[in-house]
């Protein structure tokens, strides 16, 4: 991507806070255009020292097609991070949230396709898989979108992929702000001890989509393989001196979460790092991604049957 021209949706949210300076330090592309709804947020980042020669603040909401379209003029790479994230909001709000997740990617999709965009990588969570919940059964409806829409583009044309990772440390979403202050108090909240989940710090989850943005062909479900933890472990590394109060599982939560079911298993391909969940028809082989091999028969990809686990120790830092 060094001297392209990328668009990121959602620019000013946290991942799109760290892509944005991860491009600027690594990659260098020629110009790095921030398309948000927020003006307020914008303004927070150039203040807060993002103000390169290279950056461009877009305003714009993805659920204004011509406003897509007028922003993609001239753009190579499109990285699709804006959505509603919050399970309760979007329980609560559920046509909000499928104008802006479903209806939000479709616009993203045909401004791509008709400014002649080069390559389109969209965010998923691993909420998408067998969901339970409306943000989770938002975000499967937009993975499917945009793996379907290579056929639209042909096979020269616009090239649309996803990345499928786990909770992120740090991000707004995660439970970890809420533990460390509920240990302000000495009690914190824990919905079921049997609970896991996958972890990846901003940076990682970051760079991983960088490097996928390279090698992707179109129509990929990429994966990185990341470590889970224990809920209760969680809180314990956060303040071990703390009462734990269970709660009990809330509306469209799981106990563990997937990033590769049984059934996406038979299309898949397992690297060093990462797995690789191909589409149902590619135009493309196996041995496009040298290395890469079948994963077994019934293989799923679980937070529960994770050969990596987080120690406490190594979790402190990575908070840190």
């Amino acid at each position: 991507m060094k001297g392209k021209t990328i668009l990121v949706t959602g620019g000013t949210g946290s991942f799109g806070k760290k892509f944005v300076e991860i491009m600027l330090k690594k990659v260098h592309p020629k110009k790095l255009i921030i398309f948000s709804r927020d003006e307020l947020k914008q303004h927070e980042m150039r203040m807060a020292g993002f103000n390169h020669p290279s950056l461009r603040y877009f305003i714009g909401d993805v659920r204004d097609a011509q406003r897509l379209v007028r922003a993609m003029q001239g753009v190579d790479v499109v990285v699709h991070a804006a959505a509603l994230k919050q399970v309760p909001a979007c329980e609560y709000n559920p046509i909000e949230a499928i104008e802006t997740n479903i209806r939000g990617a479709e616009n993203v999709i045909n401004a791509a396709l008709d400014a002649g965009v080069r390559k389109v990588f969209a965010l998923s969570t691993d909420k998408a898989v067998a969901p339970t919940n409306l943000y989770g059964a938002t975000k499967l409806c937009a993975e499917k979108l945009f793996i379907q829409s290579n056929s639209y583009s042909g096979t020269i044309g616009t090239r649309f992929s996803c990345v499928r990772y786990g909770n992120v440390i740090g991000s707004r979403g995660s439970v970890i702000p809420v533990f460390l202050e509920q240990r302000k108090r000495g009690v914190l909240t824990i919905t079921d001890e049997r609970m896991t989940r996958f972890w990846l710090t901003l940076e990682q989850g970051v760079n991983f989509v960088v490097k996928c943005i390279d090698i992707m062909h179109g129509g990929e479900v990429f994966v990185p393989k990341i470590p889970s933890m224990k809920i209760v472990d969680l809180a314990r590394t956060i303040a071990p001196e703390s009462k734990l109060e269970i709660t009990g599982i809330r509306p469209g939560e799981k106990l563990h979460e997937v990033l590769v079911s049984e059934d996406e298993g038979r299309n898949s391909l397992a690297m060093d790092d990462m797995f690789i969940i191909q589409p149902a028809h590619p135009w493309w082989t196996a041995d496009k991604y040298p290395g890469a091999r079948s994963v077994p028969e019934g293989f799923y990809y679980g937070s529960n049957n994770n050969t990596r686990w987080l120690t406490p120790e190594e979790m402190s830092n990575l908070i840190k």
